[in-house]
């Protein structure tokens, strides 16, 4: 008996090594359906990760995959996202509404975390994801300013939980939001912690597909403590392509491994700089360190930036580059990396979760 079109259509697609995932259809599940349709087949893809502005770009991937194996049919395609729920650690209760949790972090300060955070959010939700927006840089917090919002409190319905300002959609939650902007937060270690776990815990944010946490640089015991309490599901490292962010990068990527949370990649800050005078392109902070850091610990480059002080007018005005630019070649850059990272996490929860180490004590038999 012949095979059956439909038959050969779906052999040849499941082959098909979906980039983001780093997984074939067959392998993330994502081939639903190949089915008869009134103007010939229709083929139906469920993705992990949000696919507005993508759609355009897999269908051109996918007809060629089926040129390449002989087959001239042109189905038609119908591409969904339906985003799963993933905490890295099973043993941390997932937010109530919150699918996932992504760490933006850093080994240091002054390598642009926030402004990735920002980006990177607003990103993911110009994509199709319902998107939300931690800062949890207590010491430092800069969302309010860079998300238009300075000034702005939170409300509360129910006198227990508050309801987030929306900053260009988004809903956005700052210690930045209840003091004073000029207050310095002198406090020590578990109070940080109890107030970012309060801010998690007391916001209605949901429902959500992804909230961006804006993490506090360093690796000491505020991070490590906020990684073993709050549901992370990924982390993305922040760092400058010079030697010295790359040494504290290095330890925030360990420090997220050791705690069972996958790094989903690598993002090269402040990179390639053309002067604005005389066109001239040079590497101010150095150049490929983000691709070195990624290869030698096994992930991925998420993106590279480039020193662009356009990018810093533009949050600190309260209009990131993505809202502020949507058309430039920064923003297009922006949206890979939001796209890559979350294709990322789709493939960490098709994997399952990331097993916790087993800790030993010295001498037991």
């Amino acid at each position: 008996m012949a095979t059956s079109l439909n038959d050969r259509l779906t052999s040849v697609l499941e082959r098909y090594v979906e980039p983001h995932l780093g997984l074939s259809l067959a392998e993330a599940g994502a081939l639903e359906s190949v089915t008869a349709g009134p103007h010939g087949p229709v083929v139906r893809i469920v993705l992990g990760f949000p696919v507005g502005g993508y759609e355009a770009t897999l269908r051109a991937a996918l007809d060629a995959e089926l040129a390449a194996a002989g087959l001239e049919v042109r189905p038609e395609y119908v591409i969904e996202a339906r985003i799963p729920t993933f905490v890295a650690d099973a043993r941390i209760r997932a937010l109530p509404d919150v699918a996932n949790v992504i760490a933006i972090a850093s080994g240091k300060g002054g390598v642009g975390k926030s402004t990735v955070a920002a980006n990177l959010a607003l990103a993911l939700a110009a994509q199709g994801a319902r998107t939300g927006l931690l800062d949890a840089d207590i010491y430092g917090p800069s969302m309010p300013r860079m998300m238009g919002l300075q000034g702005v409190r939170p409300t509360t319905a129910d006198g227990k939980t508050l309801d987030p300002p929306r900053g260009h959609g988004l809903p956005v939650m700052s210690i930045g939001f209840l003091v004073d902007a000029d207050q310095p937060m002198a406090w020590r270690g578990p109070m940080v912690t109890q107030a970012l776990t309060q801010m998690l815990s007391d916001t209605r944010w949901g429902p959500l597909d992804y909230l961006v946490v804006d993490m506090p640089p360093g690796t000491g015991d505020i991070q490590l403590t906020l990684c073993q309490r709050v549901p992370v599901s990924g982390a993305v490292i922040v760092t400058t392509p010079q030697e010295i962010a790359l040494l504290d990068a290095r330890k925030g990527l360990q420090m997220f491994r050791k705690v069972g949370v996958p790094v989903l990649g690598i993002v090269e800050n402040m990179g390639l700089h053309r002067c604005p005078a005389c066109g001239h392109e040079s590497h101010v902070f150095d150049a490929g360190g983000g691709r070195a850091l990624a290869e030698r610990y096994g992930t991925t480059l998420l993106g590279e930036l480039p020193l662009d002080g356009a990018i810093r007018e533009q949050a600190d005005s309260g209009r990131p580059t993505v809202i502020a630019d949507p058309a430039s070649p920064v923003t297009a850059a922006f949206h890979a990396i939001a796209r890559r990272a979350a294709g990322a996490l789709a493939a960490s929860a098709i994997r399952g979760a990331v097993k916790m180490p087993t800790i030993r004590i010295e001498g037991e038999s």
